[in-house]
């Protein structure tokens, strides 16, 4: 079930009454939440259910059996077991054959060519993101017996099935911690949205709907998609307008997800983290970091960059640290060289600035911000183009292309009305940071039979604007 058809909507509706029916009785609200959970994912493909149950209670476990080691070192031991169980499914179902393709390219360039085909097993719906998450909880079990001031949450098998499972977030995020969620469905009831918290959550949700159904299936179907189809075929005009139009329709299309998600999961009563803060009005990639994509960002920070170090050592192990950091957040989001190469750029450029700048965050005049937020732009832009060509041949050819001013006709015009669309995906990030909070305050005050009326009435014009049909999100490839 995709968030923005028909099917959802009466199942969230369902979902919805029963659960607040059962706020009083938290036991009964986890064990419904976690069946319509397994239900939602079941709708993709029941037969990885499995799988997920296997994550969640293979870490429960381990994680147990840390909280009860009698040493450290035996603590680590069964951490370790925690980390391969969770990587070694990433690998088997995700890099197997990456891995297989890239050795076997190895072998034949000293001339042995073994007759080997590369396994490709079908990807389970959301597994990057349940991997990332059961993971994070038996880190933070570990973590806690050396800071006795912050323990972690313990968790029965049907808290941590519910932490991993959750549906608003189960299949593309955002990335919650473990004691974020478990705390909120502990105690004697679960917490039953206000009035200005609804509101608040339908704004979310009505938004996330208008940037995913308008504006990122219109820009990708009349721009993005024919070119970066063909690269060979397109102008350099046209290529510039699909780089501009698909920095809208990956964010628009992300984001306008988790705005869904987060409403959705706060009418259930649960709340998510932020995941999007206008990245493209970010004057570095650092900040660009801390706008975009927010809970993985923060997952690499914590589990990965400290795990590695971090910044506790000399600046050259600080540079080396954030480049292997981007170099693996990269390659967790595809199993090809364009990912490798899009983790890589990012990387360097994370380096790079913190060689020139350390860690402060510079304070230019007006003209230096506009400045520097334009060029990060472009450098962000630069790496899109390898996060969305099917090939690092085809990101060659667009780039080049590009730079030769190029002709030709992979589309079928690029209207005003295309230029308007990227220009309303871009403004978005300049508008003020709290107009949705200030619009969800006026919607907190209208009667709910305006609200309906009101929410009807945009999702007609969503219908009428929109190019017919639901393409896929695009981070749930990953």
């Amino acid at each position: 079930m995709l968030f923005p058809t028909v099917e959802f909507a009466v199942f969230f509706v369902l979902v919805l009454g029963v659960a607040w029916s059962l706020s009083d009785r938290p036991a009964r609200w986890r064990a419904f939440l976690l069946l319509a959970s397994a239900c939602f994912y079941a709708s993709w493909n029941w037969r990885y259910l499995p799988l997920l149950a296997a994550l969640a209670l293979g870490n429960l476990a381990v994680a147990r059996r840390v909280r009860a080691a009698r040493t450290s070192a035996l603590a680590k031991a069964w951490l370790s077991l925690a980390v391969a169980l969770d990587l070694g499914t990433l690998v088997l179902f995700k890099y197997l054959g990456f891995f297989m393709a890239a050795a076997l390219d190895a072998l034949s360039l000293v001339g042995v060519r073994p007759k080997l085909v590369p396994v490709q097993l079908t990807l389970p719906l959301g597994v990057s993101f349940v991997t990332f998450q059961a993971l994070s909880y038996a880190i933070d079990v570990y973590r806690a017996r050396s800071t006795p001031d912050e323990p972690s949450e313990e968790a029965s098998a049907v808290d941590l099935l519910l932490y991993v499972s959750f549906f608003p977030h189960l299949v593309a995020g955002p990335i919650v911690r473990a004691k974020e969620f478990l705390s909120q469905i502990r105690g004697p009831r679960i917490n039953v949205p206000s009035r200005a918290a609804s509101a608040s959550a339908i704004v979310l949700i009505v938004g996330g709907l208008l940037k995913k159904v308008v504006l990122a299936t219109y820009l990708a179907r009349v721009v993005v998609d024919p070119v970066f189809a063909d690269p060979d075929a397109s102008s350099a005009v046209e290529i510039l307008a699909a780089i501009y139009a698909y920095a809208v329709q990956i964010y628009a299309d992300f984001s306008g997800y988790t705005d869904m998600a987060i409403g959705l999961a706060a009418l259930l009563g649960v709340t998510f983290p932020q995941n999007f803060a206008q990245p493209y009005r970010a004057q570095s990639l650092r900040e660009f970091w801390r706008r975009w994509h927010m809970t993985l960002s923060r997952w690499l920070r914590d589990y990965l960059f400290v795990s590695l170090g971090g910044s506790r050592s000399t600046r050259a192990l600080t540079v080396r640290n954030l480049f292997l950091t981007m170099l693996l957040g990269g390659l967790w989001h595809g199993a090809a060289w364009t990912f490798v190469l899009w983790g890589c750029l990012h990387g360097v450029g994370l380096a790079i600035e913190r060689v020139a700048t350390g860690d402060r965050e510079p304070a230019p005049s007006r003209w230096g911000q506009v400045a520097r937020t334009v060029f990060t732009f472009h450098v962000v832009c630069l790496g899109w183009v390898l996060f969305r060509a099917a090939s690092v041949r085809d990101a060659w050819t667009l780039l080049r292309r590009l730079a030769t001013g190029a002709r030709g006709g992979a589309t079928e015009g690029l209207t005003p009305l295309v230029w308007a669309a990227i220009f309303v995906g871009l403004g978005l990030h300049f508008l003020p940071e709290d107009l949705r909070e200030n619009v969800a305050s006026r919607v907190a005050r209208w009667h709910p039979a305006a609200v309906g009326l009101a929410c009807g009435a945009l999702l007609a014009l969503m219908d009428l604007l929109s190019p017919p049909g639901i393409a896929p999100f695009i981070y749930f490839q990953f």
